[in-house]
């Protein structure tokens, strides 16, 4: 049986903010409970809109923050924050900005040793430098951009260096936060199919936070669909991508774009206004937005059901 190297159940992440200097805080919940299991060599695509807690994901499996409740398990360890240290070497995280993620008084030759500065102090610094020229290589730049500064880059060739970096360490699992959406159209293909490569050379597996559907459609294996911090719905690509079942999956669904200009686009246009995420509502937070909904709706929360397609709906299509 393949064990999974990465398992998450009933993972929370709470804040408490204050509306007030006298007022009493109010629970945020960015995160309301999600279950997944993440193979080797696969990618699971979290998908949503804005604030539905994809990147708050993020940080708890890369161990950024800790999780108000729930179990992370990676590469079969349950994390706790005395354990960060050393299972952070299995997790890195290329972020959405390559520009923004890199030091700009450091050539890149820093940039990539840096890692095994902090977590390799014993390796020779000869052999650092021959890490860091070698992973250079392998994310496809040259010998020559090893003494030049991130300004001196493109932002396909900086996404390049901050895959590179993410890879000293050896890690098992990357956690990639909208790795493409700031670069060009014409540049993201490059760069997913350069992760494509690397995860076929290396066996990695990816957590691949995105908006973009049309991207996700080619680079995934599993989805998640996730609305208010919870996951509606869960299921293969083929299967989410060809008969989605939740009422907002299939709103999502129908955005996005397609190549043939013949093909039928049934557009679905949501109604009403995101439920705050301070308002701890009874049912289904979709509810007020969904065309399908009840009184039942309304008064109780659907929970997350089925084997290989999830789906956490009442009423699902």
């Amino acid at each position: 049986m393949n064990v999974p190297v990465v398992s998450a159940r009933g993972l929370q992440r709470f804040y408490d903010v204050k509306e007030g200097f006298l007022s009493k805080p109010k629970i945020l919940r960015a995160l309301s409970g999600i279950d997944f299991d993440l193979q080797k060599g696969k990618t699971l695509a979290i998908v949503g809109e804005s604030g539905c807690g994809k990147s708050t994901l993020a940080q708890l499996v890369t161990m950024i923050e800790e999780p108000t409740s729930g179990t992370l398990i990676i590469d079969g360890k349950e994390v706790s924050p005395s354990d960060w240290a050393g299972l952070r070497k299995s997790v890195q995280i290329v972020f959405q900005d390559p520009y923004g993620s890199l030091n700009p008084r450091h050539k890149i030759s820093a940039i990539l040793t840096e890692p095994l500065v902090i977590n390799r102090p014993d390796l020779p610094a000869a052999e650092r430098l021959n890490k860091a020229r070698e992973m250079l290589a392998l994310v496809g730049l040259r010998p020559e951009h090893f003494d030049r500064y991130p300004h001196m880059f493109s932002g396909g060739q900086r996404q390049r260096i901050s895959i590179a970096r993410a890879l000293m360490l050896n890690p098992k699992i990357l956690v990639l936060d909208e790795p493409v959406s700031a670069l060009d159209v014409s540049i993201q293909s490059q760069i997913l199919n350069l992760l494509v490569e690397l995860q076929d050379r290396l066996g990695l597996a990816y957590l691949f936070i995105s908006h973009d559907l049309s991207v996700v459609r080619h680079f995934a294996d599993d989805v998640i669909v996730m609305y208010l911090g919870r996951a509606v719905e869960r299921a293969s690509k083929e299967a989410l991508f060809s008969h989605p079942r939740h009422p907002y999956a299939k709103a999502l669904l129908s955005t996005t774009p397609r190549a043939d200009p013949e093909a039928k686009r049934d557009r679905i246009k949501l109604e009403g206004e995101l439920p705050s995420p301070l308002d701890d509502l009874p049912g289904c937070a979709f509810a007020p937005r969904c065309w399908l909904a009840t009184d039942h709706c309304l008064r109780q929360r659907p929970p997350l059901e089925g084997d290989d397609h999830q789906v956490a709906c009442f009423h699902p299509l």
